[in-house]
């Protein structure tokens, strides 16, 4: 099984079922152009949004909120979800994490780009900064990344405003309790969290923020199948071994953690498991087989076909490339 960690996890609060809620598992695939998620239904018919999460997926959804449609027609950005961005009357997004800015996951180069946004004033509560700059000096020695991210955070928060009416707010130590709303999402109920002595702990404060669109960011669990356990968000398995003949590799076996060589590795290690762990060869046709059994399949060179096909698409609309959304016509390009 490599099927990796691709539904979101849950924040496990009252209302999250409510039409507008969804998932970033849902969002980032439907405006990245993947076949499956074109039918995913996201309105924008209202002037806030709320993300929440406090990662880079969180932040590259919120940019995209937050953006002028201009700013996203040269990209791209799926042909069906430019069209809902086109009509976006979201004007105020919020980045609400749970944690302090000392905890977050974002990465300094991430947050140094977002005062670079032309027509979106993005917005950090100093204090909050100031805050956790004291913290993390109490801690001693700290990670230079951490540092990094605590400056940029404290540059953002100084970065003079543009007065433009697009407004991106990140905020930290708030925590969502409850959505509410009649069918559809139209406010969001967090409690102010505090850092005490290192831990983040919950007052008996909160807000509320009124929004038509929550999309949630808070990670990536393993892809269910009927007979198989799940444990923290992965597939159960002992160094990618689950039972009898099932194996698992990458982000279903360990969780959403590594880059695409840390899966390379992680495999290898999986299938010299496997190895192992044969008695006896079996006597069958293997991959050749396979090939010969009817099955479409598309290589490197069929990949090429179907990139090649894109980019022409995506010169002829001054983009980067436009992404084919159709599995038959993938199957197609890839096969022909």
């Amino acid at each position: 099984l490599a099927t990796g960690s691709t539904t979101g996890r849950k924040l496990g609060i009252p209302g999250e079922e409510l039409s507008n809620c969804i998932s970033a598992a849902d969002f980032v695939p439907w405006y990245n152009a993947h076949p499956d998620f074109t039918n995913v239904s996201v309105d924008l018919n209202t002037d806030t949004a709320v993300v929440i999460g406090a990662g880079n997926v969180a932040m590259d959804i919120a940019r995209m909120l937050a953006l002028d449609p201009s700013e996203l027609e040269p990209t791209d950005t799926a042909s069906h979800a430019l069209e809902i961005f086109k009509a976006s009357k979201v004007r105020n997004v919020y980045i609400c994490g749970r944690r302090g800015p000392e905890h977050a996951a974002f990465t300094a180069p991430e947050l140094r780009d977002l005062p670079k946004l032309e027509n979106t004033d993005v917005y950090i509560d100093s204090d909050q900064i100031n805050q956790a700059v004291i913290r993390v000096d109490q801690m001693g020695e700290v990670e230079k990344d951490l540092r990094n991210n605590l400056e940029a955070m404290r540059l953002i928060a100084e970065h003079s405003k543009k007065g433009v009416d697009r407004k991106l707010n990140i905020k930290f130590l708030a925590a969502p309790k409850e959505i509410k709303g009649s069918g559809k999402v139209e406010e969001v109920v967090f409690t102010i969290n505090e850092v005490k002595d290192g831990k983040v702990v919950a007052t008996d404060k909160t807000f509320t923020i009124k929004t038509g669109l929550v999309v949630t960011a808070i990670g990536y669990n393993a892809v269910e199948y009927p007979g198989i356990k799940i444990e923290n968000g992965r597939i159960a398995n002992i160094a990618g071994h689950v039972e009898h003949n099932i194996y698992v590799t990458g982000w279903a076996k360990r969780g959403p953690v590594g880059v695409i060589g840390t899966n390379k590795s992680d495999s290898s290690d999986v299938v010299d498991l496997i190895i192992e762990n044969l008695k006896e060869p079996k006597n069958s046709t293997g991959v050749e087989g396979l090939l010969k059994s009817g099955h479409e399949v598309i290589d490197q060179v069929g990949w090429e076909k179907i990139n090649a096909s894109e980019v022409i698409s995506g010169e002829l609309a001054g983009k980067p490339r436009v992404k084919e959304v159709d599995w038959k016509r993938l199957i197609s390009l890839g096969t022909s």
